[in-house]
């Protein structure tokens, strides 16, 4: 008799690991170092969140959004913020065509209708048209007058804005910044990063990047991420870490009544613990540690947590209070990690 021929099939969280790891290393084919920043975009397209980026001009925020949907096979739009942009000019409005010699109203799409959508600068625009996402971000659907349209799936924004000392910029709305599963601080580039970038463009080189995902492995990969069981102590631990940002609690700590205006939402617990299972994924484990929770801290809270004047006046950040925070709080045993 013939020897049985075995077939390795990887189980879900490989494949998923794996599909992960090559949308990275297509990203960075092209943006030169922001490692955090192309994990968090992958994350937040997986998972069916949307990512916020921050950082001042020339960075690469565009180039990153714009080079994750080219790794996958995703319909992609740019929108340009900009004080005199008008929610029409984001959703789309109705006008009135012929077809049989009688005149019909139709859809004139805008730009939310696509899969990856880049807000481009988002803070430069009023807080009326900054509102027009909301409806789109959460509920996966725009409505027009007495009618609604679903947008396709995954639908996924990337915001990007300045920081906000710079002229010309308006304020997110709370309930607008808390849609966002991530909030992303694009770092200035080292020294070699920065060489690396103008030898690039001296030479005129525009890394080629190849297609990886399709959209239905995306929503399964998604899926497959969110399906992790986490131990109930770190789901505990994700919790007080967010109780820990409202300074009303009774054990809030010192810097949180001192400087914290309000806290995070519940919305910002299912974030923690939605990226921190994706950083277990990517680390090759099946089980989601502390670890992944305090990971995930930074991205998930920072743009939750409302400061008051006394933080302003002694220019405390978010990411203090939530590095202060991780210290104090009594985090669980990190469980036996199995590859």
């Amino acid at each position: 008799m013939g020897e049985t021929k075995q077939v390795h099939v990887l189980n879900p969280f490989e494949s998923v690991r794996s599909l992960c790891r090559d949308m990275t290393a297509e990203i960075g084919r092209r943006v030169v170092g922001q490692r955090e920043a192309i994990d968090g975009l992958t994350a937040g397209l997986l998972l069916g969140g949307h990512v916020l980026m921050e950082g001042v001009p020339g960075v690469g925020k565009t180039l990153l959004a714009r080079t994750l949907a080219d790794v996958v096979e995703l319909g992609f739009s740019r929108v340009q913020f900009t004080p005199d942009l008008m929610p029409a000019d984001v959703l789309g409005t109705h006008i009135v065509t012929v077809q049989d010699g009688r005149p019909v109203m139709t859809l004139q799409q805008g730009p939310l209708f696509a899969n990856v959508v880049l807000a481009d600068e988002i803070n430069r625009a009023s807080p009326k048209t900054q509102s027009a996402l909301l409806e789109a971000m959460q509920e996966r659907q725009i409505s027009l007058g007495t009618e609604t349209y679903p947008l396709p799936r995954p639908f996924f924004v990337v915001a990007t804005q300045n920081p906000i000392d710079n002229e010309g910029t308006y304020p997110l709305p709370e309930a607008q910044l808390d849609r966002f599963l991530m909030k992303l601080h694009i770092e200035f580039p080292s020294e070699d990063e920065v060489l690396s970038i103008v030898d690039r463009t001296a030479e005129g080189i525009d890394a080629t990047v190849k297609t990886v995902a399709t959209p239905e492995e995306l929503l399964a990969a998604g899926k497959t991420i969110r399906q992790m069981p986490v131990a109930e102590t770190v789901s505990r631990f994700a919790v007080r870490l967010v109780f820990a940002t409202h300074p009303e609690q009774p054990n809030a700590p010192a810097c949180v009544r001192r400087y914290v205006r309000a806290g995070a939402s519940p919305r910002a617990a299912q974030s923690l613990l939605a990226v921190a299972k994706f950083f277990a994924v990517l680390d090759g484990r099946m089980n989601v540690s502390a670890d992944d929770v305090k990971r995930a801290a930074f991205p998930c809270l920072r743009h939750r947590i409302l400061l008051n004047f006394d933080a302003i006046a002694d220019e405390a950040t978010t990411d203090t209070l939530i590095r202060q925070l991780l210290i104090e709080l009594d985090a669980p045993k990190n469980p036996k990690k199995s590859k």
